[in-house]
């Protein structure tokens, strides 16, 4: 697995300030997990997407998943996709109150993600997940 880890670091005056950890599939470097001690103008952009953007360049990856949630991400050139997971609950009476919630959520990603899209930058070809 650590070859497949891509973490990013950044450092002010010879201290980790921040860190985003990514990890490389086949074709895709995919951003999960960002975090910082101090607060800096455009540290979040170059730590998480500048810094994937350019790696995945180098290392001849076709894509940079930048992870779930975000209307920030479409000004960073990200458009948006549905992501998913997948988990399993368990106990029976939670898991009907949980599939309720995901079931009306679902509708709410779904007209979200037709408004973002409407705002994209991006020629209007196929929105399709890839």
């Amino acid at each position: 697995m650590g070859e497949r880890i891509v973490l990013v670091m950044a450092k002010r005056a010879g201290r980790y300030i921040a860190g985003a950890i990514n990890f490389r599939g086949a074709n895709t470097l995919y951003g999960r997990n960002w975090g910082c001690i101090e607060d800096h103008p455009f540290l979040h952009f170059e730590v998480c997407y500048h810094q994937a953007i350019d790696y995945a360049i180098a290392h001849g990856l076709a894509r940079v998943e930048a992870g779930a949630q975000g209307e920030h991400k479409l000004v960073r050139g990200y458009r948006p996709v549905i992501t998913r997971s997948l988990h399993h609950i368990a106990d029976p009476g939670l898991r009907r109150p949980v599939a309720a919630y995901l079931a009306q959520e679902r509708e709410q990603i779904a007209a979200a993600r037709e408004a973002l899209a409407a705002e994209s930058p991006f020629r209007k070809t196929d929105t399709a997940d890839d």
